[in-house]
């Protein structure tokens, strides 16, 4: 699906990036992974369709734009997404403060 001009893949995506996974109304941003340089909702998407290994963005990479925000577009480096107080920098929709328990699974910590 295309979302604010950026090619998102996953299950079941909306409008906003939220995808049969994870739905609720702050459930609003993308990962690009770094494995494949595509944008998924979250990491079981990946494991669904992206036909690899996850692999995550390392320390040296915070400066990567790897995070979309699905109400805006704006694209988020790493270091701006764990440091944002769940809220886009760009539109200041609130993002979910869950996400930062699966940290570990997209990002070196």
């Amino acid at each position: 699906m295309n979302i604010h001009g950026v090619k998102v893949c996953g299950v079941q995506i909306d409008s906003q990036t939220r995808c049969r996974h994870y739905h609720s109304p702050i459930d609003i941003i993308a990962i690009r992974f770094a494995c494949c340089d595509i944008y998924y909702p979250c990491y079981k998407c990946h494991e669904e369709v992206g036909g690899h290994s996850a692999v995550r963005w390392g320390k040296h990479q915070r400066d990567e734009q790897a995070i979309l925000c699905g109400a805006c577009g704006h694209q988020l480096t790493i270091h701006e997404y764990m440091t944002c107080g769940s809220s886009c920098p760009g539109c200041k929709a609130a993002f979910n403060p869950g996400c930062q328990n699966h940290y570990h699974l997209y990002f070196e910590m």
